[in-house]
């Protein structure tokens, strides 16, 4: 995919992607980044994150309905340099990260709520490839995700 995009511009061309509305805050080296989703639901356990990031990434996007808990931290330096070296293109994350200096030198896009030095329980809870709902928008399995700087869209069709 392309990442000479800038979502201002893809909401504009495409008036049916739906942007999440969340406080994003950028912690990964890439700015802008998109890809094809795949879900996943947790509170508080990153376990499903784990098992993803080990997994060939494809471009992919990983969005994790977190719930919105700021209270541990869904990602690490380890989990965010696995999905890098594995070829995804970034997490988009409600619920918050940690490491966040080393997160600023990999090359991978990562969106989230903030930063918490504290890490999961490994309960190997939650659900994968499931609609989630992150910031009032219903996000599925397979939609495309765009990201930069001005925010996050989401869209049945591919738009780059």
């Amino acid at each position: 995919m392309s990442d000479s995009f800038t979502t201002p511009d893809l909401s504009d061309d495409a008036p049916e992607a739906r942007a999440l509305i969340l406080p994003w805050l950028d912690f990964g080296a890439r700015e802008r980044f998109c890809g094809p989703v795949v879900t996943v639901k947790c509170f508080e356990d990153n376990s499903l994150v784990k098992a993803l990031v080990q997994q060939p990434g494809e471009g992919r996007v990983i969005v994790v309905d977190g719930g919105g808990s700021r209270r541990r931290a869904l990602l690490g330096d380890q989990l965010a340099a696995k999905a890098a070296a594995n070829g995804w293109s970034g997490l988009v994350i409600d619920g918050v990260v940690r490491d966040v200096e080393i997160l600023a030198e990999l090359d991978l896009g990562v969106k989230a709520l903030g930063s918490c030095p504290q890490k999961t329980d490994k309960r190997n809870e939650g659900q994968q490839d499931i609609p989630i709902d992150v910031g009032g928008t219903t996000v599925r399995p397979g939609m495309y995700l765009y990201a930069d700087r001005n925010g996050v869209l989401v869209s049945e069709t591919k738009l780059t």
